[in-house]
């Protein structure tokens, strides 16, 4: 294992132990919640929009499974503020393996990509271009 491999895990661990916006915002402007049936990962997100009603201002998110979705919501909760509806929909599943930093095995994509596509799924029921019901990874690739 490369010196980088292991700071970049224990990155992972420490945000799985530690997350950051961990918890719920008492009046988001959206909220939605996901899971991954195949491992068990269960995550909500709180949103709570600037008076643009475009731009991130806070997020939380809570939740419980395995440390790469847990420590994949609490990295990119600390990405979102100040981030836009649309660039929220152009990140994609590199965006966040970039950030987990590490080689996610194919088993293991669905857990790493979970807290993207709650939040997208959140901010496109927002807009009124989804339905309400919950995200699940089941149907992904």
């Amino acid at each position: 294992m490369s010196m980088g491999s292991d700071m970049y895990r224990q990155q992972i661990l420490d945000h799985y132990r530690n997350p950051r916006n961990h918890g719920e915002l008492e009046d988001p402007t959206f909220s939605h919640e996901g899971f991954n049936p195949s491992c068990g990962d269960e995550i909500e997100f709180d949103v709570e929009l600037a008076d643009d009603g475009e731009t991130v201002e806070r997020v939380a998110f809570h939740g419980d499974g395995c440390a790469i979705s847990q420590a994949s919501a609490s990295l990119l909760s600390q990405e979102l503020p100040g981030m836009t509806l649309d660039e929220i929909d152009d990140l994609d599943r590199q965006d966040v393996l970039d950030l987990l930093g590490v080689d996610v095995t194919p088993m293991r994509i669905k857990c790493a990509v979970l807290a993207e596509k709650v939040v997208q799924d959140g901010a496109d029921i927002y807009r009124g271009e989804r339905a309400q019901e919950a995200t699940s990874t089941e149907d992904d690739e």
